[in-house]
């Protein structure tokens, strides 16, 4: 699943748009290394967010075209 897809979809990132732009922008990494938004994300891989002065590490558990509101926060751990 491409990473900028599986950020909205995960609801770690609210839109797809925003996702694409923070990929862009340089502020999303998978397994250390700079991604952009077409990256193939897998199961186990470490994402790792900058939101302005924090940063969010999540580990991906599952990966699923959609899900629930409630199943959501099951496809990531955060770390």
């Amino acid at each position: 699943m491409r990473l900028d897809k599986y950020l909205k979809v995960s609801r770690l990132i609210k839109r797809r748009t925003v996702a694409n732009e923070a990929c862009d922008a340089g502020r999303v990494t998978v397994n250390g290394k700079p991604a952009k938004a077409s990256a193939n994300v897998k199961e186990g891989d470490v994402i790792e967010i900058g939101f302005g002065t924090r940063s969010v590490k999540a580990k991906v558990l599952s990966v699923a075209e959609t899900v629930r509101k409630e199943e959501a926060e099951n496809m990531y751990e955060l770390l």
